[in-house]
């Protein structure tokens, strides 16, 4: 009787490694079609990607400040500071992330 048991629990575990197998294959199947509906718009214009590119180059040579007059040091503020001046005067650029 001992081994009907632990036949019956090796047949058991083998179906269990079965199932999981193919959820993780229905699971990659969902990357590759997203890469396919990617757009070839520009999210950016060029003359936003010119605004963002004179804030570079300002908190680089030391003279960007933030709206509280602080000099600016990180370059992801200044990719921030020169969206949103690109944002004001209209521009095309996509709204900001939203806080959540």
């Amino acid at each position: 009787m001992a081994t009907k048991k632990g036949a019956a629990k090796k047949s058991a575990s083998k179906k269990a490694t079965k199932k999981t197998a193919s959820k993780k294959s229905s699971v990659k199947k969902t990357p590759a079609k997203k890469a396919a509906k990617k757009s070839s718009t520009r999210k950016y214009s060029p003359s936003a990607s010119k605004n963002v590119e004179t804030e570079m180059h300002e908190m680089k040579k030391g003279t960007l400040k933030s709206s509280s007059g602080q000099k600016v040091t990180n370059p992801k503020q200044a990719i921030a500071i020169g969206l949103s001046e690109a944002r004001r005067a209209g521009k095309k650029v996509p709204p900001p992330p939203k806080k959540g």
